[in-house]
């Protein structure tokens, strides 16, 4: 019977500037062990899960003109789009500051 040996997985791993830069820092020593790893964990968690939770849809309610409901589906139809997700677009670029809005 042959002795069968593991390939290590990592033997070719190609390490980007970043992941090298870490790996070095680490053969280094510069690392502390963290005091408080069950704490750390948790609050990395919850910051984890807040992070995940801003990405959701929030449904809303919003009265809207009728004429100005009919124009946005009109021109959502025309790109094939849902009015929804026009509206989400609208929403979603002036939130990052790439539609102005003149009031």
């Amino acid at each position: 019977m042959k002795n069968k040996q593991k390939k290590n997985p990592f033997n070719n791993l190609i390490l980007d500037k970043e992941e090298q830069l870490l790996e070095e820092a680490f053969e280094r020593d510069e690392y502390e062990e963290a005091t408080d790893l069950k704490q750390t964990k948790k609050m990395l968690a919850e910051a984890a899960t807040k992070y995940l939770e801003l990405k959701l849809s929030k449904p809303i309610t919003i009265r809207v003109n009728q004429l100005d409901l009919i124009k946005v589906k009109a021109k959502a139809k025309r790109n094939n789009i849902p009015y929804q997700t026009l509206l989400s677009t609208l929403i979603n670029q002036y939130a990052q500051g790439k539609t102005r809005l003149s009031l």
